[in-house]
């Protein structure tokens, strides 16, 4: 009886190894606005020059409106069907003094 509860948790452990590791985690892309469409938004870090583009579905959240130019933040995962946004934030421009 031991040996069968001691399998069974074995198993659960093992089970929620490999669902820790296949999940995508989330990564962090800072940049502007480079283009946006209904289906994609292309950003590039400023300084580096590094240009990304990444999916827009209806499960990415907004926080403000992305325009061509604007300053975002994009949390992202990585799937096979390329990088997908899961939140973008657009930055306010800096006040100027």
């Amino acid at each position: 009886m031991a040996a069968l509860s001691l399998g069974a948790t074995l198993h659960l452990c093992v089970a929620q190894q490999k669902t820790q590791q296949s999940a995508p985690k989330d990564q962090m892309f800072s940049g502007e606005v480079m283009a946006i469409d209904g289906s994609t938004l292309t950003a590039t870090r400023t300084g580096s020059k590094v240009s990304r583009t990444f999916l827009i579905t209806p499960e990415t959240r907004f926080e403000g409106k992305p325009g061509v130019h604007s300053r975002v933040t994009i949390r992202y995962v990585a799937t096979e069907e390329g990088d997908r946004a899961v939140r973008v934030i657009v930055r306010l421009p800096a006040a100027k003094k």
